[in-house]
């Protein structure tokens, strides 16, 4: 069985591969015959508003309906395509107002039940005589039987073409429109407007590839006479997709090497010398090759726009703050901007650590500065007496300005939207850029969102760090899990237990991704959450220890308090939100304990599991979650079994796609209906290297050959602004 994408996101907004400025693409898909204005209401929610929108609607997957399996044949455990012929049903009504139909279906070799609970309204569909194609899994017991299997009436069928005999699309559907008629649309709109589509790929890689032609392409993805005709179809038009965002990337990215910086750095000098000889351990080869490279990059006469990522725990923050030291020896002011102010604070607080008392100012920029203390770091940062400056959003704003920028620094970088990072780098003059991650990006991703960046991994931890024991529990062993705490606690370690809510039923506090079916919340039992859950451990279950809350909504002094209490080891339990993913390394913290892990991503329970780990001794990370919903089964299995962020990452991107591992900063600039970023690794490196090929011929596109493809990133440069 083949499978498509649906519907993924990336970040820019770049129109499907193979739009049309007239035609289809304009044309409204109320002109097809049988839409009507409910019809088109409906429509429009699938995401067809147009006819182009119908030839594009990838359909979810294809049934084989060339030959059908009679029912003689088919066996427990398959998952089967029959047609049959109603010769009985019966609808029962159980205890509590439920209901079960049996309804069986026959087609002279033999009898298939279909079972469908709570669902009475279908025993007045599903006529005697009437015949039906049923897909679903086969079972044995009591009898040879389908649960809810799909359903489709047969008809008597003058074409012939749509429905039976043949590969058979099936597509995502909402409520009034049925697979028969939305099926007979998509084929109507693709047998009149496919030719008339326009083509943006050029003829030679078509050819070079063996690819099919545009129309050819449509039609198979919809209705394809082999599966080897739709394998081509599908790769044909996800490339397209691919190809026109990696072009746009290419010629950013030509843009930028093009430009010369206005600084120079001195990258041999006493600061970075006293800053790299007085560290109290050696630097990992890994973050030394990094360095190499990133200093390097400073040195060239052209802006350096780098991402520099890494696992949790892997020495990134050393690797900055010496390029700090470059830019500063050099004369040159550095901004470091990051997501949170506990992140800010952090960081705030080790470069001034380490660089302040080899005389290198450092100011910290968040909203919960006081404004005459706001007023008086902006006129020293402006006036060049603040060589460092680290903060939130807070740095772009127009208020705040450098006297001499040269290196721009965004850390975790996939929480900021793209015009916050602009901003950033418009407070000088062509800035080396440097965005940074500690959530490790799956290669597809890292090409599609920085396609037009270089980057730099950090590969290795350094020596030193222990290996972290991962654990799922259940409800029922909640002791195991307290006691374990407990035992940490007794020894002088400390522990963090993570809620993913402040209070309990402040649901909206959880983005919609995040409320997944088979989490406890959803079975009917509020969520337990950080404020009540600190009062009620402290008091009942670890009054022996100093247990403290810690969250987003708390005043920042209050915060302050509270991460510094805990660094010095005066709270022994820290009970938080997910704000302690980033910006907290307490060596002497070695159990982290993660309730109702199903609330969050592979990425973010990896990011809360680097929070330990970072001393001298063992560390357990603890998720607790009676979720039995298949999808969190796996991502919570991956998470125990694998401590490799690449490898999660990668996981991640398979179970829950690009649009939601994105979040709402990064997603919902480009709809890739075809292409699917979990499985088009090659693709997608396929048409960078057309891309890049291309761009380094002709990088202004002047080929009259290229005119459809020039005035699509035209097009596109317009829609970014």
């Amino acid at each position: 069985m083949v499978t498509t994408s649906g519907y993924y996101t990336v970040p820019m907004t770049v129109p499907q591969a193979a739009s049309v400025r007239k035609g289809p693409g304009e044309q409204s898909i109320r002109y097809v015959k049988g839409v009507g204005p409910q019809r088109l209401t409906q429509l429009a929610r699938l995401g067809i508003e147009t006819v182009e929108d119908a030839c594009y609607a990838a359909p979810l997957r294809y049934e084989d309906r060339t030959h059908l399996l009679p029912i003689a044949e088919v066996r427990p455990g398959q998952t089967v395509t029959v047609r049959g012929r109603v010769v009985a049903r019966a609808l029962r009504r159980i205890r509590g107002g439920r209901t079960i139909l049996d309804v069986a279906f026959g087609d002279g070799s033999g009898v298939l039940y279909g079972v469908w609970f709570n669902q009475p309204y279908l025993a007045q569909q599903l006529q005697v005589d009437q015949e039906y194609v049923l897909y679903g899994q086969v079972e044995s017991k009591p009898r040879l039987q389908m649960i809810h299997p799909e359903l489709e009436q047969i008809e008597e069928d003058s074409q012939g073409s749509w429905h039976v005999g043949r590969i058979v699309p099936i597509y995502s559907l909402t409520g009034g429109v049925g697979q028969r008629w939305l099926r007979q649309l998509i084929g109507t709109a693709v047998e009149q407007s496919a030719e008339l589509l326009e083509d943006t790929l050029p003829q030679e890689i078509r050819l070079q590839h063996g690819w099919p032609t545009l129309p050819e392409a449509v039609r198979a993805l919809h209705f394809p006479a082999t599966w080897e005709a739709l394998e081509a179809a599908q790769q044909r038009l996800a490339f397209d997709e691919l190809f026109l965002f990696q072009l746009a990337l290419a010629q950013r990215r030509a843009q930028t090497v093009g430009r010369t910086k206005p600084h120079r750095y001195q990258l041999e000098g006493p600061l970075l010398s006293r800053f790299l000889e007085g560290l109290p351990f050696h630097l990992t080869a890994s973050q030394r090759r990094v360095l190499d490279e990133l200093l390097h990059e400073l040195g060239r006469p052209h802006p350096m726009y780098r991402l520099l990522q890494g696992d949790v725990g892997c020495g990134k923050t050393v690797v900055l703050m010496a390029l700090m030291a470059a830019a500063v020896q050099s004369g040159y002011q550095v901004a470091l901007m990051a997501p949170t102010e506990l992140l800010a604070e952090q960081h705030a607080r080790v470069v001034q650590d380490y660089l302040g008392p080899l005389g290198v100012a450092v100011g910290l920029f968040t909203q919960a500065l006081a404004p005459a203390d706001r007023r008086r770091q902006a006129q020293a940062l402006a006036e060049g007496k603040l060589s460092v400056a680290i903060g939130t959003h807070a740095l772009i704003q127009t208020a705040i300005q450098f006297k001499r920028l040269a290196l721009a620094i965004i850390d975790e970088q996939h929480k900021f939207g793209v015009v916050q990072r602009a901003h950033l780098a418009k407070k000088a003059d062509d800035p080396d850029v440097l965005v940074v991650t500690a959530t490790p990006i799956p290669r597809t991703l890292a090409l599609s969102l920085y396609g037009d960046l270089e980057v730099s991994t950090i590969s290795e931890l350094p020596k030193g760090r222990q290996p972290i024991v991962t654990r799922w529990l259940r409800e029922l062993e909640r002791p195991a899990l307290y006691s374990l705490i407990r035992q940490e606690l007794s020894q002088g370690r400390q522990a963090y237990v993570v809620y993913p809510l402040v209070n309990e039923g402040s649901a909206s506090e959880l983005r919609p991704s995040r409320r997944r079916r088979g989490s406890i919340g959803a079975r009917g039992r509020s969520d337990r959450a950080a404020s009540q859950m600190a009062k009620r451990l402290q008091a009942e279950v670890f009054a022996e220890f100093r247990v403290g809350l810690l969250h987003g909504q708390m005043k920042p002094a209050v915060k302050e308090r509270t991460m510094r209490a805990f660094a010095r080891g005066d709270v022994q339990l820290l009970v938080s939100t997910v704000i302690v993913e980033v910006g907290l390394d307490v060596p002497n913290a070695t159990l982290m304990a993660i309730e109702h892990p199903e609330r969050f991503g592979l990425a973010q329970l990896h990011q809360l599991r680097g929070r330990i780990g970072r001393g001298a001794h063992a560390a357990t990370c603890v998720v607790i979650s009676d979720a039995v919903d298949e999808s969190v089964a796996q991502r919570l299995g991956a998470f125990v079994q694998t401590s490799n962020g690449f490898e999660l990452a990668e996981k991640d991107l398979e179970l829950r796609g690009p649009g939601e591992l994105l979040g709402r900063r990064q997603h919902g600039w480009l709809r890739f209906r075809i292409a699917n970023l979990a499985r088009d690794q090659g693709l997608l490196e396929l048409a960078r290297e057309h891309a890049q090929a291309l761009i380094g011929q002709d990088a202004a596109l002047q080929a009259p050959s290229l005119a459809v493809l020039r005035r699509r990133l035209a097009e596109l440069r317009g829609q970014r602004g």
